[in-house]
């Protein structure tokens, strides 16, 4: 509860901002005077520099995490995720205040990329750690259960809003609403983890000065397989699902002129049923392993985005079926991507371990997903985006097939 709960408000301030980018882009950023699509690629940059800060958070909260236990790492990401959504809530227009508006929204937005690199990096380990023998892929598959629920208040509450308000309201001061919610919201995860129990022992035993802290970079020092390894995992993984559960709406919006309160509602509708899936998913690896999911996924991945993104028409029914049969297969790498990456280091440091190598590639890669495909169909080539996808998608299948070993009956080290 202490993790999913806390990763709930996280996950949802942190969403909050793609789902209503296509509102606020216009008033934080200039509109460029030959093309509209410029301050939705400005909204889509900043939101990939907020991916950048996601390696310094796996990083270092990931080391405060080994050193001095998982609960206080997901207490101190919790509050900097509240000051990061409050801060957004608060940006100014550009009309208001010129080039401050840009400059005060990147800076929430590293804000809130270093707490939700630290987050990954504790509240991952801290769930896995705390699962009975042979449950691992069930209690990891609860990282995206959590992040799926906070998603869905962020998508809930923009298709609310976008509803009930017309659009003139919506891009004045309604999108600044969910933002003040997460702020509001971050004090109850606050309040939950505080009750959480410790997973780590040897936090504990730095702590009552039994064992040495780990270095910095001690698990890239004595574990670089594992921490390449984990690249290699993450590269396909995090292009599909930040397009498949937070970009595909957009895409659409842009490239068949969807609708836009229609796009937010089949996303919703989608999310509920990730969620779903996730801890039946994770059941399921902890009887057939891990390597067999991940290879279901890049195979998946491997050939349909091509001919699912090419079914995108103006249709309710078609952007919801290419949603669906999406996250059927992503699904196989998130339920259990936190166990697959805990499972490859130690406790001593599994937090940085698994956070700094996984933010890392999902800064250069997920991040940077809504501003290559918005990019490609500023340059009318968007067909190239499912492409992208599937190339990624290869290289991970290479790695899953012929670098991972399974994890799935190993103890935790």
């Amino acid at each position: 509860m202490a993790a999913s709960i806390g990763n709930v408000v996280e996950w949802y301030d942190w969403y909050a901002y793609t789902f209503l980018a296509v509102y606020f882009s216009e008033q934080v950023f200039p509109k460029g005077s030959a093309n509209s699509l410029v301050p939705l690629l400005s909204s889509f940059a900043v939101f990939a520099v907020g991916f950048f800060m996601r390696p310094l958070g796996g990083l270092l909260v990931g080391a405060f995490a080994d050193r001095y236990g998982r609960k206080a790492a997901m207490t101190f990401t919790i509050v900097l995720m509240g000051a990061g959504s409050l801060l957004v809530g608060l940006t100014p227009t550009y009309a208001a205040v010129g080039l401050l508006a840009p400059v005060i929204l990147t800076l929430a937005r590293l804000i809130q990329g270093l707490s939700v690199g630290g987050e990954f990096a504790a509240a991952t380990t801290f769930l896995v750690e705390s699962a009975p023998p042979g449950r691992r892929g069930l209690y990891s598959s609860f990282q995206y259960v959590s992040t799926t629920i906070g998603q869905l208040l962020a998508s809930g509450l923009a298709a609310l809003l976008a509803t009930s308000l017309i659009e003139a309201d919506m891009n004045s001061w309604g999108w600044r609403i969910p933002f003040f919610v997460g702020a509001l919201l971050s004090f109850v995860g606050l309040w939950i983890r505080k009750g959480a129990d410790e997973t780590s022992a040897v936090a504990e035993e730095i702590q009552r000065g039994e064992a040495e802290r780990p270095k910095l970079f001690e698990f890239l020092k004595h574990h670089p397989r594992s921490a390449a390894t984990i690249v290699g995992i993450t590269i396909a993984g995090t292009v599909a699902y930040y397009t498949w559960t937070s970009f595909l709406p957009t895409y659409a919006q842009i490239t068949v002129k969807f609708d836009k309160a229609d796009s937010l509602q089949i996303g919703t509708i989608s999310l509920v049923f990730f969620m779903i899936l996730q801890p039946l998913l994770g059941m399921l690896s902890d009887r057939v392993g891990r390597r067999p999911m991940l290879i279901t996924f890049g195979l998946g991945f491997l050939v349909l985005p091509v001919p699912l993104l090419g079914l995108l028409t103006q249709s309710y029914a078609s952007l919801l079926v290419v949603q669906l049969v999406g996250m059927v297969f992503l699904g196989c790498f998130t339920s259990i991507s936190a166990a697959v990456n805990s499972e490859l280091f130690p406790t001593r440091v599994r937090a940085a371990g698994a956070g700094f190598p996984y933010s890392l590639t999902v800064a250069l890669f997920g991040g940077t997903a809504p501003l290559i495909g918005t990019a490609l169909q500023e340059a009318k080539n968007p067909g190239l985006f499912p492409w992208y996808m599937s190339a990624l998608a290869l290289i991970s299948t290479l790695i899953y097939l012929f670098v991972l070993k399974e994890t799935k009956d190993q103890p935790l080290r």
